[in-house]
């Protein structure tokens, strides 16, 4: 418990400069420099005006120079991280695994940011970040079923998309192979939950605009990011009920 909430004023941190490399990575910009503006001024931000979570309630979400609206993204994803992050301790303890899971859950968390505003997964991020897992893994739990669940959750979707091309792109395979090469056999868990998480909003598109929903897509990364993480954190379990079900 100690440890959790020890982890998370610093993740809170890491949190905000993870809107840095949302708002900037897919325009190809430094996440160096300059420092944090406005979006819309350009006013440069003050660090009491930057402090992860309480600035933006302190400022009810408005620019302080211009007034325009500061989106609700940038304290979902500072909170999101810390709270993951807070988990991934509390599960692991003191340890390469949590250090590793905690990486992979801010990862997922910019790329479900950068996908609901831009639908794009980046290749710059997705793709070192997968490297990264799968060496991180294998070093600590040597295995081929962190590579094999990788590539097998990339190729389902891969084939998903070639069968519907409109309703998965290829940033979502990359995704998948992230998402293997950290839970290993519980990828199956993950594809499912996020594929049902995805129901819902397709669901309501359906239902407000009929036909016509089929030509209107969703971000995916979003919803595969939280079947990651629940198989992340309940994978294992999740896999042993259903077994136990079959017998």
């Amino acid at each position: 418990m100690a440890l959790a909430g020890i982890a998370f004023l610093p993740a809170l941190a890491i949190g905000s400069f993870l809107n840095v490399i949302a708002a900037r990575v897919p325009l190809r910009r430094s996440i160096a420099s300059p420092g944090s503006a406005c979006m819309s001024c350009g006013t440069a931000i003050r660090w009491y005006d930057n402090v992860p979570v309480v600035s933006w309630l302190v400022l009810r979400g408005r620019c302080r120079a211009c007034g325009s609206s500061i989106s609700w993204r940038y304290p979902a994803v500072e909170l999101a991280t810390a709270l993951l992050a807070a988990a991934c301790f509390w599960t692991y303890g003191a340890s390469f695994e949590a250090l590793l899971a905690s990486f992979y859950c801010a990862v997922l968390v910019v790329l479900s940011s950068i996908d609901l505003e831009r639908r794009i997964v980046p290749n710059r991020i997705v793709l070192p970040a997968a490297a990264i897992v799968l060496v991180g893994q294998t070093l600590i739990h040597p295995s081929p079923v962190w590579l094999l669940g990788g590539l097998g959750g990339a190729l389902f979707l891969f084939l998903a998309a070639l069968a519907y091309p409109g309703g998965m792109g290829m940033g979502d395979v990359k995704l998948a192979l992230l998402l293997g090469f950290m839970v290993g056999k519980s990828i199956p868990v993950a594809l499912f939950v996020g594929m049902i998480a995805a129901l819902v909003p397709s669901v309501v598109l359906i239902a407000r605009h009929g036909s016509a929903a089929r030509k209107m897509g969703i971000p995916f990364a979003p919803f595969l990011a939280v079947g990651g993480i629940v198989a992340l954190f309940a994978g294992p379990a999740l896999l042993h009920a259903y077994a136990s079900l079959l017998h």
